[in-house]
């Protein structure tokens, strides 16, 4: 069955695998994805790859979507950590029990919206290793796995751009699982 899911990236130096990589293996598995961001419009990656962001997180509605990817990159740090209107939404796709996920830094905007609290996660770490202790602070049980799937498979994070196909695979698992328990 097809799935909306939702990709939330930053409107500059979002990574450009952690995004095309996971939209090419939904799209082929038939799955609709959506690209919001902060502003419409083209977004462009750290490798310059484009995006075109068709709606602003602030619009978003939760109801609309099977699943939520938030896309890491540096741009997630500045862009997406502290975006309260994201914080928002992750909380609104997790309330409704639907797939919330996040990949390289971008587990910590799920960290810091609360979503993380006594659950199983992973996140980057290369060259951030204080990212662990941060993650840890915001109530998540850091695992050091490239794709930890947690919370009845509905909670999945991903550590690195190598990790964006297995991420993918195990974001349409997810998806096909919540539908068939609703059909």
């Amino acid at each position: 069955m097809q799935a909306k899911i939702l990709a939330v990236i930053a409107p500059e130096r979002f990574n450009d695998t952690e995004l095309f990589v996971p939209q090419t293996v939904l799209t082929n598995k038939g799955h609709h994805l959506t690209i919001a961001s902060t502003k419409l419009g083209n977004c462009v990656g750290m490798y310059a790859g484009i995006a075109q962001a068709t709606v602003v997180i602030s619009m978003v509605d939760a109801a609309q979507f099977e699943a939520l990817i938030v896309v890491g990159g540096y741009g997630a740090v500045e862009f997406l950590w502290e975006n309260a209107e994201l914080h928002q939404l992750v909380n609104d796709f997790h309330k409704m029990g639907k797939v919330v996920s996040a990949i390289c830094v971008s587990p910590m905007v799920l960290a810091k919206a609360g979503v993380l609290t006594g659950k199983k996660a992973t996140v980057w770490t290369l060259g951030m290793s204080e990212n662990i202790a941060l993650f840890e602070a915001c109530g998540a049980l850091y695992t050091g796995e490239t794709v930890t799937v947690e919370a009845a498979g509905k909670l999945i994070t991903a550590n690195s751009p190598e990790s964006a196909d297995a991420f993918a695979q195990a974001i349409h698992t997810a998806v096909e699982q919540v539908q068939s328990a609703l059909y």
